[in-house]
């Protein structure tokens, strides 16, 4: 894995002549200017290196033209998003207590459609500590047995429904797993909702909503192992910690790590506030 950033300095003729650095573990850019370029020469760097997964500085993620050629090679550039749905239960536990909730009173609603090994494990986790879940699909046969398991382990009653008009109306917060901006926003929703948008970005466009719709988070981990200062200072410590995960570890797995390491939510923040 690389750490990719912009040079604090840059050699003159380093900048002139596009020539990317390599330092260890980081890739350094000599500058914004022929993105393109700088694309594929860092695509040559990480091909040789037999390596898929970088991590951009806060800077070098303002450099569109560079990233979008970083996808189309199929780069994985930690976002943070993998995580958030990992760190569920924590980001719920979070709001609960900064709006000092009592959870046999909440509401929450799953919008859900690709049924993944974290999905279901999340909602398992979710049903042990709260009583009022929907599920909100456009597979509902899917998740039929979904709804009989989780009656049947945990007693607990979940609703699997998909109607526009209702099924959001009452829900206090909402998990959205994987619906994107277009679809959510054909639904109902509950005017001061909490929403979590746990793989994409989504933006709540309804004239009426006056909740928080959260697409950014920030962790500690107090107990994991201690970074230098320029990773600290120039990248988002959310995608550090992300890219020091195989994606494909088992859910079970994962948890482990998040326990070990002390990971805690410290804040959720919407476009225009922040909890914390």
């Amino acid at each position: 894995m690389y750490y990719i950033q912009e040079a604090d300095k840059p050699i003159f003729w380093l900048k002139l002549f596009n020539i990317i650095t390599v330092s260890g573990d980081k890739i350094i850019l000599p500058s914004a200017k022929k993105q393109t370029k700088l694309a594929e020469k860092t695509k040559k760097i990480l091909d040789m290196s037999n390596c898929r997964k970088v991590v951009l500085s806060k800077k070098v993620k303002e450099y569109l033209e560079y990233v979008n050629c970083l996808y189309s090679y199929q780069i994985d550039i930690a976002d943070g998003k993998w995580l958030f749905e990992m760190l569920t239960t924590k980001a719920l536990d979070f709001i609960v207590k900064c709006k000092e909730l009592k959870k046999e009173e909440i509401a929450i609603s799953i919008l859900v459609n690709d049924l993944t090994e974290a999905t279901l494990n999340n909602i398992k986790n979710i049903a042990k500590q709260y009583k009022r879940i929907n599920i909100v699909t456009n597979h509902i046969e899917k998740y039929k047995k979904i709804e009989k398991m989780l009656f049947d382990d945990y007693g607990v009653m979940v609703t699997i429904v998909n109607n526009k008009k209702k099924s959001l109306t009452k829900s206090q917060i909402i998990l959205n797993v994987d619906f994107p901006t277009e679809l959510i926003n054909k639904y109902n929703i509950y005017e001061e909702a909490i929403i979590l948008n746990l793989k994409r970005n989504v933006k709540i466009t309804r004239k009426r909503f006056d909740g928080l719709c959260i697409n950014d988070y920030q962790i500690a981990f107090p107990k994991a192992r201690k970074l230098d200062m320029d990773i600290v200072n120039k990248y988002d410590l959310v995608e550090v910690y992300e890219a020091e995960f195989y994606k494909k570890m088992p859910y079970k797995n994962v948890m482990e790590k998040l326990e070990k390491d002390g990971v805690e939510i410290i804040s959720l923040s919407s476009k225009y506030s922040e909890l914390k």
